[in-house]
């Protein structure tokens, strides 16, 4: 990993993201080319190896950006805890030597946003308090940044919108604790990242994206935090769950605004997108993309699965892994997959749903069942059925992967951008 640009980060007190995109910044500005920082959703062992070998061959920085159902203190659906996540990130860097910046943050912090808090019921004193203890954890184990995102109340009827001025309340609140515990402890400066495009209550609109920005700014000043600010803010941009058409005209619009505070938008759901290309055009400071790449991996499987079934049909495996099975009845089993049905689809039958919603469900709900004992085996059967026929298995699944990232590191301007941060960076020493 790239240790120059950290370190320089450091001497300059100021968090490697915000390092890097105060370069990217200048960098623009030079040469008239924007670059839009990717990030990766590391919903897998599979991903997370694909995002660090695509970032080498593009030699570009990858962030990571961890839910807390996916890494958290109780391992989450990764199995990872954040200090463990860490170490698997930079055991795999490591082993490929790779040289560029590695950005890992949580993704969506903040009450009631892991699954578990909502099934348990957890109320708003139980749930803040085991997100806090979470960010706590993030920062010991080296996080790079916290993306604070208070816009979900469950005491609320249904129907009503978290007020702004709860949602900036909140989100300084969070901020401050994290600073307390960073700065008591003598961690380095992180970045943050705050708002949410989700319509339950998200910056959907311009009035209130601006009187958020007002009330951020005024509640820092408060707590005495005149030195913190995110640098990332989310914002709708037109892509959602069931839309995958970005709005540039949107985007420069709120581009403009979060730059007189100082900050650069982020794009959240941005898997799929059919126009990737509009994102650095429009001014856009990154990108988080995620489901997209478990249906991709969910295709290397099948792809894998196909080749076995060649290979028994001549006698070459003698039993086979039963993969797509061993999927399709992991997810079911879970219930995940309810959390992701549409008004009017049926909740108690998975199979009386359409069987093209079937298989939606059952590509993006992988993510969840990944580490399934049963699943982890057929896996560990189908590889070993394949290798022993001289298949190079998961080769051709992080195939998959890789090439749906490889577009996003092309289409966001970032080949080479690591040569290029360390060029300057080296200049200035």
């Amino acid at each position: 990993m790239n240790t120059d640009l950290r370190s320089a980060a450091k001497a300059e007190n100021i968090s490697l993201l915000d390092y890097i995109l105060r370069e990217n910044k200048k960098l623009a500005k030079e040469t008239n080319i924007n670059r839009t920082i990717f990030a990766a959703c590391p919903n897998s062992i599979a991903v997370m190896k694909a995002s660090l070998n695509s970032a080498k061959r593009c030699n570009a920085p990858i962030k990571f950006a961890t839910t807390l159902n996916q890494v958290d203190l109780d391992g989450g659906y990764t199995g990872f805890t954040p200090r463990q996540f860490v170490n698997k990130i930079r055991q795999y860097a490591k082993s490929i030597n790779l040289k560029t910046p590695v950005i890992i943050a949580i993704d969506h912090g903040g009450p009631w946003l892991k699954d578990r808090h909502r099934k348990e019921g957890l109320n708003y004193e139980q749930t803040m308090t085991e997100v806090k203890a979470t960010f706590e954890a993030a920062i010991e184990a080296g996080y790079d940044l916290i993306h604070v995102d208070p816009t979900i109340d469950t005491t609320l009827p249904k129907g009503e919108i978290i007020a702004i001025e709860t949602v900036a309340a909140r989100t300084v609140e969070l901020i401050t604790h994290c600073e307390t515990y960073r700065t008591r402890n003598d961690f380095p400066k992180i970045a943050y990242e705050v708002g949410t495009e989700e319509v339950h209550g998200g910056l959907v609109d311009l009035t209130v994206f601006t009187k958020f920005f007002e009330l951020l700014k005024t509640g820092l000043q408060r707590e005495g935090l005149t030195d913190v600010w995110p640098c990332f803010v989310v914002g709708k941009v037109g892509t959602d769950l069931h839309t995958t058409e970005f709005d540039p005209e949107v985007a420069k619009t709120i581009v403009g605004i979060a730059a007189e505070y100082g900050s650069v938008i982020k794009g959240h759901y941005s898997d799929n997108v059919t126009n990737p290309e509009a994102y650095p055009k429009s001014g856009m400071g990154g990108a988080n993309v995620g489901p997209e790449f478990t249906e991709r991996e969910y295709e290397g499987l099948m792809e894998l699965e196909e080749i076995e079934k060649q290979l028994h049909n001549e006698n070459k495996v003698a039993k086979l892994s039963n993969i797509k099975k061993s999927l399709w009845n992991a997810v079911i089993d879970s219930g995940r997959w309810r959390k992701w049905l549409s008004e009017g689809e049926n909740s108690d039958d998975f199979y009386k749903n359409s069987f093209e919603r079937q298989e939606w469900l059952i590509k993006t709900g992988c993510r969840y069942i990944w580490q399934n004992h049963e699943v982890v085996a057929c896996r560990v059967e189908l590889y070993e059925n394949l290798e022993n026929n001289g298949v190079k298995a998961e080769q051709i699944l992080l195939a998959h992967i890789e090439r749906a990232m490889d577009k996003y590191f092309y289409k966001f301007n970032l080949i080479n951008l690591n040569d290029i941060l360390q060029e300057r960076t080296l200049e200035v020493v």
